[in-house]
């Protein structure tokens, strides 16, 4: 039986730093038992943005405990909460839960109440942060837990497994990446009591019988998934095949997923590998034992969260000169750190200060090279278009992630803007959403704010984009949309005149509707300007494309488009769309033309 982090229902770990924040100004803290409450705690979820629930929009008086319930039970898992013991226990302190979280600071014995590594994962507030509070969360994770009954082997570390796995590839001369079919097919379906020689002796016959292969790579793993599924149950018929393939394709998504924000591993096309950046962490980590720790013990260092190397202090010095050197190899000079000063928290400070720096130049050097990846921006627009994927003309696939596409359409519009490459904006203060080591976008823009805005020389963009369609996008986007642009319009101190751009797959004419309107009156009922123009992914495509033939030019092209746009926003809603759309194909004709 393959095992998996965390559940399904909550995909991106970063979700439930939100998700945690929520329950901890609410009356569920600690109170989160029976359907009422679960109910309820879903219904915060959703009001609070965390979750999206269709279904309570849809029928508000439906039950819609399982929501809460999926993410009170992720929680758990990974020691953000505690546990409930005992059956049919529904309020107050859980005698059986007690004797565990004495002397554990905050914890009295209710059942799901927030724990020390929980409150860790709340005040962390920047990436780099949230990632070392996952790393504690899953260096302490074991595979089975106390209250888990699916699996049927003896408990062990899925993080030290992968950490020992990729050691053992690495020593075998074989390229130290476990890929995403490797992942579904074998690692995950492998435990650390069949030992990790085992697992890296089937990822080694894997890629000889690829290799050997003379059938293109998606027929390839195709038949490797059917042959699995059949030594598993001979009797599947086809469509009992393409279920539990996909639940294996889903597992290897999340587990992934999870590796990844501990900030150990990056990615490697759709697999990991372990990042340059934490290879000293790793060095430590990979050779420890996988110990096995009775219900106590592991559930007070999986709610206290497991002790790092970093936690000791020549250890730690040994990283931030590690974290030092990568900088100056990247071309720019650290900011001195002294040791003798520092007491372990402000060293710890200084060391998360690295990573970020670190991460900049990174996100600097990505910002630079999207002019030259203009032809992968546009693949990924048309997979947003054609609901999550591409077949390329080599026959590759690009999938966007399953739930993602949202996220991902803000991500590659972001890089749109980055490929124009006469930004005055910094690439991280151009967007509102956050990336991980790899610049993969982890999650929506929050509220409160546009997605993104981007300042050139002549003319500042906010760009707001959306999949929602229907009149539901002008109830979603209309109000919000303007209010970011008028904001960005009321504080802008240079003679640059401010454009707000929205996309999305289709523009629903409710919507053209409300951005006609060249006004929007704030608080104190002063008149201010706002000019945004609702543009369509397909009309976007095509033109960025078009206008990156001549980068220096791109900037003014697309200033002057958004100005022609809104010079025709006196017609009617329908009319107006269509000459948005008819003067963004002239508009790319002309630069294909001139090219």
């Amino acid at each position: 039986m393959p095992w998996h982090i965390s559940n399904t229902t909550i995909r991106s770990p970063y979700r439930l730093r939100s998700g945690l924040i929520a329950l901890r100004d609410s009356s569920f803290h600690g109170n989160l038992l029976g359907p009422e409450n679960e109910s309820g705690f879903g219904d915060l979820l959703h009001e609070t943005g965390v979750v999206h629930s269709f279904r309570r929009e849809q029928s508000p008086t439906k039950d819609r405990s399982d929501l809460g319930r999926k993410w009170r039970v992720a929680l758990a898992q990974l020691g953000f909460v505690t546990y409930h013991f005992t059956r049919g226990h529904r309020h107050g302190v859980d005698s059986r839960l007690r004797p565990f979280v004495e002397g554990i600071a905050d914890l009295t014995g209710r059942p799901y109440e927030i724990t020390p590594v929980g409150r860790l994962l709340i005040e962390a507030d920047e990436i780099v942060s949230q990632q070392e509070v996952f790393l504690r969360a899953l260096a302490a994770y074991r595979i089975p837990s106390p209250l888990e009954t699916r699996y049927q082997h003896s408990q062990f570390s899925p993080l030290l497994f992968i950490l020992h796995i990729l050691g053992r590839l690495e020593e075998r001369q074989m390229e130290p990446v476990i890929s995403f079919e490797e992942m579904a097919l074998i690692v995950q379906r492998s435990t650390a009591n069949e030992g990790a020689e085992s697992a890296v002796a089937k990822i080694r016959d894997l890629r000889v019988s690829r290799q050997d292969s003379d059938i293109s790579m998606r027929q390839f793993f195709r038949q490797a998934y059917s042959e699995a599924a059949l030594d598993d149950s001979p009797t599947l018929d086809p469509g009992g095949i393409r279920r539990r393939t996909t639940t294996w394709d889903d597992y290897a998504d999340l587990n992934i997923r999870y590796l990844k924000a501990t900030g150990l591993f990056s990615s490697k096309g759709r697999g990991i590998t372990v990042s340059s950046e934490r290879s000293h962490i790793v060095e430590h980590l990979k050779d420890e034992a996988n110990i096995t720790l009775d219900d106590n013990g592991y559930l007070r260092q999986l709610w206290q969260g497991a002790s790092l190397p970093t936690d000791d202090r020549p250890t730690a010095i040994a990283f931030v000169r590690h974290l030092e050197q990568l900088i100056r190899e990247k071309g720019a000079e650290p900011q001195t750190v002294n040791f003798d000063t520092l007491d372990d928290q402000h060293l710890r400070l200084a060391r998360h200060r690295l990573e970020a720096k670190l991460q900049r130049i990174k996100e600097g050097d990505f910002a630079a090279e999207q002019l030259n990846q203009v032809a992968e921006i546009v693949d990924l627009m048309d997979a947003i278009l054609a609901r999550g994927r591409k077949t390329l003309a080599d026959g590759n696939l690009i999938l966007i992630p399953k739930g993602e596409t949202a996220v991902y359409m803000e991500w590659v519009i972001w890089r749109a803007f980055l490929a124009i490459d006469s930004l005055e904006n910094k690439p991280w203060k151009a967007r509102r959403f956050d990336v991980d080591q790899d610049l993969l976008p982890i999650g929506h823009a929050p509220g409160g704010g546009p997605d993104m805005s981007f300042v050139f020389e002549d003319a500042i963009v906010v760009v707001e984009v959306t999949l929602t369609s229907s009149s539901r996008q002008e109830a979603a986007e209309g109000e919000p949309v303007r209010r970011h642009v008028a904001q960005y319009a009321q504080d802008n101190t240079t003679p640059k005149e401010v454009y707000g751009l929205f996309i999305a797959p289709t523009v629903d004419t409710n919507t053209a509707h409300t951005f006609r309107s060249g006004d929007w009156y704030g608080p104190n009922d002063s008149k201010i300007n706002v000019h945004i123009v609702p543009m369509e992914l397909r009309d976007f495509r095509d033109f960025f494309q078009a206008i990156l033939l001549k980068p220096p030019e791109s900037a003014r092209r697309l200033r002057d488009l958004l100005m022609q746009c809104r010079m025709e926003a006196n017609q009617d809603a329908p009319q107006w769309k269509r000459k948005i759309s008819e003067l963004t194909r002239r508009a790319t004709a002309r630069v294909m033309e001139s090219a």
